[in-house]
C-alpha cells in the first residue's frame, strides 16, 4: 500500500497580495523501493483536461500497493489556470518556453527555475500532460527518449520531434543540461480539450497513465497491449486567415485525410457567406487536432493540425 502521501508546498515568491506564490505537489510514497515519477499538466493554464486526470487518478492510487514514489502536481501554473489562459496574466510568457528559468526573472520565468529544482530534478519519469486548449480538441503522444513508455499510454498516433523545442520542459529544465541528458525519462501526452464534455478523454489518460506506471514498475498489473499505432515525423499546424464561424469538415482525429480534402471553413456570422477554405496540407495526412464543434475564432487562432503519413512507420 501507499506508506504516506505528503503535501508539498515549496514557496518561489510573493504575490502583490501578500500571498505567497507556491507549487501545489502531492507525494505519494510506497512501502517498496523503486523510481519516482512524476506527473504533471496545465503547464499551459487553458489545458485543464490532464488536472481532472491527475484527480481521478489520485482517488486510485492513493489506495494501491507502490514500488518508489509518485509526485503529482497537478497545476504546473496555477496562475493562468484560475484564468484559462494559455500564458501567465502577471507577465504574459508562455511557461513551457521559459525554462531553465531565472530565479530572478519575471515571475513565469522564477516559476520555471523552481519547478526545474523542486520537481523535474527530482524525478526519474515524468509524464507531463497537454490538452488542445478550450477549442480544438487533440489526440497523440511526443516519443522523446523513451518510445515504449510512449507507446504504452495507448494512443494511435505519436510524433517523433527531428528537434527539440527550445526552453519546453524536456529540453532545458536546469542551467546546464536537458531532462534527456540528466537521464530523466519523458513522454509528453497530447489528449483533449475543446467544447465537449473532458470526462472521455479524463477516463483514457488515467487507463494510460496506469498502463504506463504498470510499465514502470510502479504498480501491479498485466499491461494493456498497444493499439495500432503510426509515428510521425512531420506535423502541421493549420490556422484560418480570417475570423468567423470556423466550422469543421474533416474526419476524427487519428482518421486519414486526403489532399484535396477541406478541414474546415470559416463563414461570416453576420452575412452567412463562406470567407474561407481550409483544404488539408498534404496528399495523405492523418488528424491530430481539430474542432469538434462550430467555434468563433480569431484570424491565426488554433485551427486544426495534421500528421504526414508520408515516411510514417508503426
Amino acid at each position: 500500500m501507499v506508506k504516506s502521501i505528503n503535501k508539498l508546498r515549496p514557496k518561489f515568491t510573493t504575490h502583490a497580495d501578500g500571498s505567497d506564490a507556491v507549487i501545489f505537489m502531492h507525494e505519494l510514497v510506497g512501502e517498496q523501493d523503486g523510481p519516482t515519477v512524476g506527473i504533471s499538466a496545465s503547464i499551459h493554464g487553458n489545458e485543464n483536461t490532464g488536472s481532472q486526470a491527475i484527480l481521478d487518478l489520485f482517488r486510485i492510487i492513493k489506495d494501491m500497493p507502490l514500488k518508489g514514489r509518485i509526485i503529482l502536481l497537478p497545476v504546473a501554473n496555477p496562475r493562468s489556470f484560475a484564468v484559462n489562459h494559455r500564458h501567465n496574466p502577471l507577465d504574459q510568457m508562455n511557461l513551457n518556453r521559459e525554462f531553465p528559468g531565472d530565479p530572478r526573472g519575471t515571475y513565469s520565468q522564477q516559476l520555471a527555475d523552481a519547478l526545474a529544482h523542486e520537481f523535474f530534478a527530482k524525478i526519474d519519469y515524468n509524464l507531463d500532460l497537454h490538452s488542445g486548449t478550450d477549442r480544438p480538441t487533440v489526440d497523440y503522444v511526443y516519443i522523446w527518449n523513451d518510445e515504449p513508455l510512449s507507446r504504452a499510454f495507448g494512443s494511435k498516433i505519436l510524433y517523433r520531434p527531428t528537434t527539440g523545442k527550445a526552453g519546453t520542459v524536456y529540453s532545458g529544465t536546469s542551467k546546464s543540461v536537458s531532462m534527456d541528458r540528466h537521464g530523466t525519462k519523458v513522454v509528453t501526452i497530447e489528449l483533449g480539450g475543446g467544447i465537449v464534455d473532458q470526462a472521455p478523454y479524463a477516463k483514457r489518460t488515467v487507463d494510460g497513465l496506469l498502463n504506463q506506471l504498470r510499465l514502470i514498475g510502479s504498480i501491479e498489473g498485466e499491461l494493456v497491449p498497444n493499439p495500432k499505432q503510426v509515428v510521425v515525423t512531420e506535423l502541421v499546424g493549420i490556422r484560418p486567415k480570417h475570423g468567423g464561424w470556423l466550422e469543421p469538415l474533416s474526419p476524427a482525429n487519428g482518421e486519414i485525410i486526403r489532399g484535396g480534402s477541406l478541414l474546415g471553413r470559416v463563414v461570416s456570422p453576420y452575412d452567412f457567406e463562406t470567407i474561407e477554405e481550409i483544404p488539408t496540407p498534404f496528399e495523405t495526412g492523418i488528424m491530430v487536432m481539430q474542432h469538434l464543434t462550430r467555434n468563433l475564432v480569431e484570424a491565426g487562432d488554433y485551427g486544426f493540425m495534421v500528421g504526414n503519413i508520408e515516411g510514417s512507420t508503426d
